[in-house]
This record gives C-alpha cells, structure tokens and sequence, in this order.
C-alpha cells in the first residue's frame, strides 16, 4: 500500500486526481459550499489560463494574471481577453521557473509601479529577479530591475518569488534556495531567504545584517526552502510566510527580523528518496512554524481574509495547495495555529489565493488553468 507521505509532490498530484475521486465531489462552476463557517457560490471565471502565478488587480477594476511561460493575461468585466500586456521581459521558463509573481504598490496615489518577480535568462542559467515597470495602455515600459538573486543556478527549481509590500514604503519578498540545501543557511549569498527592500530597491540601513561582515545586507530572514506564499498583515505588523518542504515538513512561519527558520538543520520533512535529512526538528537558535503539515500538501499562494464579505473567515489565512488540489483555511490566534479547514478539495492545483480591493476572494489552479471567485451566499 502507498504511503503518501514518501512520495513528491508531483506524484502526490497525481495521486489525489486517480486516488480521491470517490471522496470529493468535483468543484464545478455555479457549485454552492457549505464550509463549517461559510456558504459560498464557486463563480468561474476563465478556464483558458496556462499556468497562472500571480494576479494582481488595477484601479480600472481589470485584473492581470501572470502565466509562467511568459504572459501576462487581462480579466476585464469578469472575462478573460484575447489581447495580452505587451512589453514583459524575457523569462527564463524552465521547470519551476518562469514569470511568477505580480503586485501592486500598495499606495498607489504615490507609486503606481507595477512589481513583477521571474526567473531570467542568463546564458544557460537563470536567477529570480525583482522588476518594475509602468503600464502605459496595455504595454509596460519603463523597466527597472530592482534586485537579482545570486549566485545563479542552472537549477530549475525553488525560485521563491512572492512579493509583499508593508505600506510603509519597503518591500519583501522570496528567493527559494535553488535546490541546494546549504545555500539557505549561507549569509554571503541570497538564496532561500526572506529580502526586504525600499520600493525603489535600495537596502534599508537597518536591515539585520548591514553591518555583518560578507553577510547580504538584504537579507531578512534566512534558514528558508522554496517560499511560495508571502502575506504582511497592515493591522498587526505580522510578515506571514509559507514554503515548500521536501517530503513533508511544508511550513507557515511568521517571519521576523535576523531570525533563522531552520533548513536544512531541522525540518519535518524526509528526503524524496526516503533517506533522513536530518534527526532533529528544533533546535536552539531556530525557528519553529506555526503550523506544518506532513504530509506535504505543496502550499502555494496566500492572503489573509480581511473582508466583511466573509465575516465569519475573517483573519484566517488561506493557503493554497498544490499536491492536495484544494485551499486550507487555517484560524490562528495568538501567533499559534488553532484549527484547519479543507475547501474545495479537487479543484486543481491551486497556485494562488488573493483578495480583491472589492473584498472577494479569487482562485487561480493550473492544470486545468481556470481562475474562480468565492461568492458567499446568505
């Protein structure tokens, strides 16, 4: 009998598509959830999308939806458009990578840049990097590249790439550790790290590690795996991070400043092969999540439910998942994991979960490529 937890994710995937059939119901369009605290309408809105990433919402009321090939796609009236934003910059879409994320400024009465993350193309390698960019119709321009992780790496995967703003004038974001575990642990390079920077990419002068010697000074955080879900909570201050284990060991941490969340020193996780990474899950010094999950549901994009459109999920986090086919509500109080909720298990690989300014809640999955909304119902 196959025991789920000693399988990667990409198996896993498959897995729960053969394996589950007789336990969830398919999520389809117009269907109605009754979750333990919320009813809601699942609302299609596209089913024609290719591996989308990140979505990002305009003033106009359009949304973009970035595909990791390349792309970036326009939700207008609540359909999706034949005609793509010109002007990307060449990514380098190989594995993991691609065109991942895109935000917004947070204020955007003073900056109304656009902030993308992808992987660029470097002779026959390729490194995550933070840009920018304006939007003049439907064509970006006035490209500025903001931050590149090194070293590079002919690796295709574990690129991080989410992007936070805090509404103070920095920005945060992921950089996976490449594959290569020990790169996470090692200060003098920037991967498999939390960074923080000013929005116009300067390093802030009281980052934790300006002043350490052969340290990168934008660093925030260090000790992390393949970070793909990155939230900053306005009201409480509160840097909410998620990223991939190996087998097992996918963990939500609250990221602070200078501190090391662990990897690979402990995890509680195993290697794809079966073999022990390591036989500790705390040490002195490290981290602890908030919550893990073994095994692995491969989370991937997050927000956190501030809107009166859902009263009774609001502060909950949402993580979306991979493997597992389905968005986790996750109730925390007090900085500590409460209790966990399952929603529309077998609806496809969740790659992103976002709160529109209009107060709902969107779903982005790939394979199939379709972009939800949760409408709650009375």
């Amino acid at each position: 009998m196959l025991n789920k937890l000693f399988y990667p994710c990409w198996f896993l995937s498959i897995l729960a598509i053969t394996s589950c059939s007789n336990e969830k119901a398919e999520v389809i369009h117009g269907s109605i959830v009754q979750s333990e605290k919320q009813k809601f309408a699942v609302d299609t809105i596209t089913t024609k999308l290719k591996n989308p990433w990140g979505i990002a919402f305009l003033p106009d009321g359009r949304a973009l939806v970035t595909e990791r090939a390349g792309e970036i796609r326009i939700i207008k009236d609540g359909k999706l458009l034949d005609e793509r934003i010109q002007g990307v910059p060449p990514v380098y879409a190989h594995g993991q990578g691609g065109l991942m994320d895109i935000q917004l400024h947070g204020d955007l009465d003073k900056n109304d840049w656009i902030y993308l993350s992808y992987s660029k193309p470097v002779a026959d390698s390729g490194g995550t990097v933070i840009a920018r960019a304006k939007l003049e119709g439907n064509t970006l321009t006035n490209l500025e590249e903001l931050f590149q992780a090194l070293p590079l790496s002919k690796s295709e995967v574990h690129f991080g790439s989410r992007i936070a703003f805090d509404g103070k004038g920095y920005m945060f974001f992921t950089s996976g550790e490449r594959g290569k575990k020990e790169n996470a642990q090692d200060l003098t390079n920037l991967l498999g790290k939390v960074l923080r920077l000013h929005d116009d990419g300067k390093v802030p002068s009281d980052n934790p590690f300006v002043s350490t010697i052969g340290a990168r000074s934008e660093i925030w955080s260090y000790g992390h795996r393949n970070l793909q879900g990155l939230y900053y909570d306005q009201q409480t201050g509160i840097l909410w991070e998620h990223e991939h284990g190996p087998q097992g060991g996918d963990e939500l941490n609250i990221v602070e400043k200078g501190k090391n969340y662990g990897w690979p020193v402990i995890t509680y996780g195993i290697n794809y092969d079966n073999t022990i990474i390591t036989d500790i899950t705390e040490k002195e010094g490290m981290e602890q999540p908030v919550r893990y999950w073994v095994p692995s549901i491969a989370p991937c994009g997050m927000t956190m439910v501030t809107s009166d459109k859902y009263p009774n999920w609001k502060g909950n986090i949402l993580v979306g998942a991979l493997s597992h086919q389905l968005v986790a509500r996750v109730e925390v109080a007090d900085k500590k994991f409460v209790k966990e909720e399952r929603l529309l298990e077998k609806i496809g690989r969740v790659r992103a979960v976002v709160q529109s300014p209009d107060g709902y809640i969107y779903v982005a999955t790939e394979n199939p490529g379709k972009l939800v909304r949760l409408v709650p119902v009375e």
